[in-house]
């Protein structure tokens, strides 16, 4: 799709601003199209416009489309700190520590979880794009603790239904700012992607259902240590209720969270951690859980709220 372009605008983009309007109509990101807007590759009758102008329907088009990414691979590179839990022919149970993607995507340059169980030498099921193999669940880059990938094909079957039909028991940590009230309850609201920032997600009324147990276990005067069972698995998901209950994730920075009690407490990531997953064993059925221990920036903050009160 890369190269020189020219078409009218459709009647469906008038008034529409030039990033959110040529995203529809081109079928890319808003932050490409703006790139190529703010790079003046973006012309309306022959003048040069900014992604916040406005599209006017019948006016001639001209924008000139960036080369298509190079294919995404998985790089064999170690990964400091990548603990396996359990591992048999169908599963490899992983640890995962902080500042790891679970697979390479676009834009990510940093080590991964396919990449590291690569260069260990543990084999993977082929099934899934190229790139993100074996996976049928993702924790974000920032978010540490226990997850699964498949071995076998069987399993990546079986586990890509479990996650699907809700089957598999998701047990998230996590250090909150606040006390949220009732301290028991459920965050029952659409997420999708955030309307202004491509990188963020939301609470948006036509978005995806997204449904959060939590409970809180322990209060301090700042903040609260809460369980999380998640029901479903959108990307952000504790982090987006959260922060939409106005209690973001301590640390969060990204979704609101109060950046002097995270210094204060030496955190510089989301206090998120995956702590137990539990399912049904692809191979027998037979009910399997596995749990991981907090890593040592959490513990230390936790340890610090504690202390305080």
């Amino acid at each position: 799709m890369s190269g020189y372009r020219t078409l009218p605008i459709p009647d469906g983009l008038d008034g529409m601003r030039v990033d959110a309007g040529l995203a529809k109509l081109l079928g890319l990101s808003r932050t490409v199209v703006a790139g190529i807007a703010d790079a003046d590759e973006v012309l309306v009758d022959g003048r040069v416009v900014g992604k916040s102008d406005r599209l006017t329907a019948g006016s001639m088009l001209e924008i000139t489309l960036p080369a298509p990414p190079q294919p995404i691979t998985v790089q064999a590179i170690p990964v400091e700190g990548l603990v396996i839990i359990h591992e048999d022919d169908d599963i490899i149970v992983v640890d995962k520590p902080v500042g790891v993607a679970v697979h390479p995507s676009p834009g990510w340059t940093g080590p991964t979880v396919v990449g590291g169980l690569a260069a260990g030498g543990h084999r993977v099921a082929t099934s899934g794009a190229a790139e993100r193999q074996g996976v049928v669940h993702r924790l974000d880059v920032g978010t540490t603790g226990v997850m699964v990938v498949a071995k076998s094909e069987s399993a990546y079957s079986a586990l890509k239904h479990a996650f699907k039909e809700r089957t598999v028991d998701k047990v998230y940590h996590a250090i909150v700012q606040g006390h949220p009230d009732p301290i028991k309850g459920t965050i029952d609201a659409p997420i999708d992607r955030h309307p202004r920032h491509d990188y963020k997600f939301a609470v948006m009324q036509d978005g995806k259902p997204s449904i959060t147990h939590y409970e809180v276990m322990e209060a301090f005067r700042a903040a609260s240590f809460v369980e999380v069972h998640l029901e479903t698995g959108r990307t952000h998901q504790i982090r987006v209720h959260f922060s939409a209950l106005h209690h973001p994730c301590v640390g969060d920075l990204t979704y609101g969270a109060d950046p002097t009690l995270a210094k204060r407490l030496g955190v510089t990531r989301q206090w998120l951690h995956a702590r137990q997953l539990g399912f049904h064993h692809p191979a027998d059925g037979q009910w399997v859980s596995y749990t991981s221990e907090y890593p040592a920036d959490l513990a230390v903050s936790l340890e610090k709220l504690r202390e305080e009160g």
